[in-house]
């Protein structure tokens, strides 16, 4: 053993010049051009007819092409054609089928026709549903269980096959939106502008109860051992929406939609081929995850290779893909930042994308610090390691992410959070009367200046969000910047109009506001009763002891009591539509960079308790809801921003919210990623990213070198244990193998005889 141990340790030092001992990937993967990245959750849906999530975008967005998708680099975000040839042309015409001009006032708009033009030559991803035998039929339609046995993915079957994507393809998407066994999360939406989908719904269901329907794609009777039970939607028409021709489909819509152009940025309206829907609904295929939930179909640059969702998820390149040039524009600052150093190069510059499952942030941040993540969020426990904050409230990088080569990447989220004054509550919204109304809203103005967003958004996001003015967030239309976007009611101006801020307005202002309220110091000006204020709250939300102190706090300083209601889920969603919530806590991220899109949530017509929609405050302003009806339908330009910002004004002066705050996206990437730029509303990202691989394998080799001294310790203490147990026994076995002396008492016969 002792002998043994030179030999071990000359092992360890060899092993020590090869690969990481800790690398989590399998050997053949090394200097190979591989993304490395994680997922916390697993995704439900990567069918595009239901994924409505941003865990399956993900996914989702790197397969699958829409017509439409925004410029990588530009914002604010600017949509641009995807497989489309150009932008979707847009007529208007009244009631009478005359046509309209585009700046034709929404209310004599009847319909809008919209054409979409596909450019030819697009191929879809190498799939067995498009595999045929000679003849043309198709080689794995009407399989049997003998066909499917030891069939558990998509690589299991020896043909696959292409074909072009086709106009048809997308029209066929838009019908499974009706389909009643997929149950699309945007139908209801979606058939307010084409009616035709309920009808289309209503038959599909009829079809579903009488069998009918269940034919090949090509109008044949079912192949033998094939579902009976699915549909055909090439057998059912959708009114307002036809395929012109091969690469050219229309859709019309009932009045005037605008914002549909952005829908057509979506999964949602991504193509589907009929005969993979076919192939897919095949008998013996959903017991096996073969699905279009499970195995999305599409013409983008990567499809989905392996899922395994509980572990680990592979997108390899597509090599059916036609290949994007890279942009060769986009904002301020993008060509410094080095974004646009890879001008009119061809997407994508990533061979595979492997996705592995972490539950935990600690086992996620360790990897990325080892170099086996490309990129990291920052989350609350690993904050403080990767960023520091000065006393002006600005984020640098930790000394320890600089040393290694981090970058760090922050972007304002389309999104809002906000505190909820709920406007049929008597004592927040007023009573009938003017004078009611404008103490109630002085009392609202009042709780929102006192409540400082700044330290909440300080104290429990780590400074990761931007103090909201508006519902709308920076980045899209409407919003404004600098000292004409401030809250005039909340904030004054502090400084020149170049190198001033906002400063937020004391709490005394805000007690002069309670006090011409007829809170006086909090108490009843009559009466002397005390004002209580009541928050309802879910458990695990802003009902949270910490933050609940923290509100009582504020309120405190005003002279306010405060009180949290934590209800469960249910009960609590009883409230807010009921109308018996009094202060509450909502978010909402915007589907699309539209300014509609966020001030629809205040508009009468949403009103939770009246009309189930989202307004959840029930704010009612005849003067705000003439406005959004004129400002939704028009395109931008100062003449929809001048709407806006009149909307904009009122809501502040109202104050049916405190718009608490914009959450800012902080993300880490290592030097050798490149091309990587934070925007939510962007998701197909993964084709414009770029990696130096010989730099992250010599980065890996630095920061993962085995540490051998303890195992050298080991040897030695072990040596040294064994040591004196070997040399016993040596000598013993020397002792025992010595030849024994003659005894003295004995002698020889030629030696002795008799005298």
């Amino acid at each position: 053993m002792a002998a043994c141990l030179p030999v071990l340790a000359a092992s360890l030092l060899l092993t020590a010049c090869g690969a990481a001992w800790n690398d989590p990937y399998p050997a053949d993967e090394r200097g190979q051009n591989i993304l490395y990245t994680a997922f916390t959750e697993r995704p439900k849906h990567l069918d595009p007819v239901q994924s409505y999530s941003e865990d399956e975008a993900t996914f989702l967005y790197q397969i699958v092409e829409p017509p439409l998708q925004y410029h990588y680099l530009k914002r604010p975000y600017v949509l641009e054609p995807a497989t489309a040839a150009a932008m979707p042309s847009l007529r208007r015409f009244d009631a009478l089928g005359r046509e309209l001009p585009a700046t034709a006032d929404a209310a004599r708009i009847a319909k809008t026709v919209v054409e979409v033009r596909i450019r030819p030559g697009i191929l879809y991803q190498p799939h067995p549903a498009f595999a045929t035998h000679e003849d043309g039929s198709p080689r794995y339609l009407g399989l049997s269980a003998a066909d499917l046995r030891g069939v558990r993915g998509l690589g299991d079957f020896r043909y696959t096959g292409t074909r072009e994507l086709e106009a048809g393809d997308y029209v066929y998407q838009i019908k499974r939106l009706a389909n009643p066994r997929l149950h699309s999360p945007i139908f209801e939406l979606m058939a307010e502008y084409l009616p035709g989908l309920k009808d289309l719904q209503a038959a599909l269901v009829e079809a579903g109860r009488a069998g009918e329907g269940a034919a090949d794609a090509d109008g044949s009777a079912p192949a033998g051992g094939s579902d009976p039970g699915w549909l055909d939607l090439t057998r059912f028409a959708l009114p307002g929406v036809e395929v012109v021709d091969r690469h050219t489909y229309r859709i019309t819509l009932q009045g005037a939609y605008p914002q549909f152009l952005y829908w057509l940025a979506m999964p949602f309206f991504s193509p589907v081929p009929p005969e993979v829907d076919r192939f897919f609904a095949q008998p013996g295929m959903a017991e096996r995850n073969l699905t279009l939930d499970w195995w999305p179909v599409g013409t983008g640059p990567y499809m989905l290779v392996e899922n395994n969702p509980n572990a680990r998820m592979v997108l390899a390149r597509n090599p059916n893909y036609r290949g994007m040039p890279y942009p060769c524009e986009g904002e301020p600052g993008d060509e410094a930042a080095g974004l646009l150093a890879d001008c009119g190069q061809t997407l994508p510059f990533i061979d595979k994308v492997v996705f592995s499952r972490e539950r935990e942030g600690i086992p996620y941040w360790n990897k990325f610090l080892q170099g086996y993540y490309d990129a990291s969020g920052v989350s609350s426990d690993n904050f403080d390691q990767a960023v520091s904050l000065t006393s002006q409230g600005e984020v640098s990088l930790s000394e320890e992410m600089e040393a290694r080569g981090i970058r760090l990447l922050t972007s304002v989220s389309p999104s809002i959070f906000y505190l909820g004054f709920n406007m049929l509550d008597p004592l927040l919204g007023g009573g009938p009367s003017k004078a009611e109304q404008e103490r109630a809203r002085k009392l609202r103005q009042a709780i929102s200046i006192a409540l400082d967003m700044e330290e909440f958004v300080s104290i429990f996001l780590n400074g990761r969000g931007v103090p909201g003015m508006s519902p709308i967030p920076p980045g899209i239309f409407g919003a404004r910047e600098g000292r004409a976007g401030i809250n005039p009611v909340v904030y004054e101006w502090r400084g020149g109009e170049a190198d001033g801020r906002p400063q937020r307005r004391s709490v005394d202002a805000a007690r002069r506001l309670l006090a011409e309220a007829g809170w006086p110091n909090g108490r009843n000006a009559q009466t002397g009763e005390p004002l209580i204020i009541n928050l309802d709250t879910t458990p695990g939300g802003l009902g949270d002891k910490a933050r609940s102190d923290w509100l009582a706090k504020q309120f405190r300083e005003l002279g306010v009591q405060f009180v949290v209601r934590p209800t469960d889920f249910n009960r609590f969603q009883d409230k807010i539509r009921q109308g018996n919530a009094q202060l509450f806590f909502f978010g909402w991220n915007a589907d699309y960079p539209d300014p509609e899109n966020l001030l629809f949530l205040l508009h009468g017509a949403q009103g939770k308790v009246r009309f189930n929609g989202q307004n959840a405050a029930n704010y009612e302003n005849a003067e705000y809801d003439a406005l959004f009806e004129r400002m939704k339908a028009m395109p931008d330009g100062p003449a929809r921003q001048q709407i806006i910002d009149r909307m904009v004004a009122m809501v502040q002066q109202d104050a049916p919210w405190i718009f608490a705050f914009h959450p800012k996206a902080y993300s880490l990437q290592h030097g050798w990623v490149h091309n990587r730029k934070p925007g939510a509303m962007v998701r197909n990202t993964m084709q414009y990213q770029r990696l130096d691989v010989a730099r992250r394998e010599a980065a890996r080799a630095e920061w993962n070198r085995p540490m051998l001294w303890p195992l050298a310790l080991v040897a030695l203490l072990l040596a040294a244990v064994i040591a004196p147990a070997v040399i016993h026994w040596r000598r013993r076995e020397t002792a025992t193998a010595a030849p024994a002396a003659p005894s003295p008492a004995s002698s020889s016969p030629a030696e002795g005889g008799a005298p």
